[in-house]
Parts: structure tokens; sequence; C-alpha cells
């Protein structure tokens, strides 16, 4: 299988992932991977499916025990390479695939950020990705009771692995997620 094939990778999440907020997440991820591809010269399309696929099978395998695992041996019954299983499984720490690639360090560094972002946008009075800024992600990162689930830690430890400031890091996933918002509903 052509691990670039976004077709392919639409028809297998679709299968196996029915929760519209868990899809919109999947298509966050994968515009926030594609940002970063073009932004380190790689190949969008590669990365872009990943982001996509990181989480399909999560509504079905939700334990951590699980997810990512399960997905894994999905994918490789579907033909995805070996490398781009791995790079899905570095998303997800307790998985215990090392963030040795580039792309490995960049699926974890986008992942809770951008479940964070739409939080932020959510409680916004439009709830619009237009109206969030930099600023405003940072302050709802210091409210601990505000997205409980989502690790503020992995967010700082994502962007300190792909040696990325903090703030950019937030500016880049926005500029990601504000560029698909109709697409996100948001």
């Amino acid at each position: 299988m052509n691990d670039c094939d976004r077709n392919k990778a639409i028809t297998l999440l679709k299968k196996h992932t029915k929760n519209s907020n868990l899809l919109k997440h999947m298509l966050a991820v994968e515009s926030a991977m594609r940002i970063y591809a073009k932004k380190f010269n790689k190949n969008p399309d590669w990365w872009g499916v990943v982001g996509l696929l990181h989480d399909f099978d999560y509504e079905k395998y939700p334990d951590p025990k699980d997810h990512p695992a399960k997905g894994a041996e999905i994918l490789r019954h579907e033909g995805y390479s070996d490398e781009f299983i791995k790079t899905i499984l570095a998303h997800a720490s307790h998985a215990g695939e090392p963030r040795d690639t580039l792309a490995k360090k960049t699926i974890f560094a986008v992942d809770e950020l951008c479940g964070f972002v739409i939080a932020v946008t959510l409680v916004r009075p439009n709830k619009s990705l237009s109206e969030v800024k930099v600023k405003s992600v940072k302050k709802k990162m210091k409210d601990k009771a505000f997205a409980r689930q989502v690790n503020r830690d992995e967010i700082i430890k994502g962007a300190e692995e792909l040696n990325v400031p903090l703030d950019e890091h937030i500016g880049n996933v926005l500029t990601a997620l504000q560029s698909i918002s109709q697409e996100l509903n948001l």
C-alpha cells in the first residue's frame, strides 16, 4: 500500500471511527503535520496521512494497553510500512516507540496541542479559530482545571523535542487549524 494515499486513509478512518469530534481531531493533526512537513522540507502527503490515522483505532480501543497497538496491527494488515506504523506509535509515550525521527517528534508534539487549541476555541464567544491567539492558548495552559485531560507537560516537551520555541509551536498549530477551520466547523 502507498502510505501517502489519503483517499485510502479516509476510507480506513471512516470504517473505524464514527465520532465526529474524533474525526475532527484527526483532521486537525493531519493539518498540523502537513504544516510541519513543509517547514522541515519533508513529504506533506506522508506526514499528513500519519496525522490522519494516528488515532483511527481509538474509538474501538481507547484503553492505553490497546491504543495504538491495535491500530498498528490493523495498519500492518493493510500494508502500511513499518516506518509509517512506528511513527504513529510514537504519538503515545506509553507505546514505548522512541521518538528518534523528526516525523515521530512532530506527531507527538502536535497531537495534544491540537486537542488543546480546539478546546480553547470552543470556549470562545463565537467558537471561531480566528478569535484564538497564541497568548490565549498559553493563558489557558496555566489553568489546570481547563481541559484537564490534556497533558500540558507533553505539549511543552513536544516543542522542546522539535527545538521550536513554545510560542512559535502554538502559532504553527494555530495556523494549521485556522487553514481548515471550515472542515472543523470552527
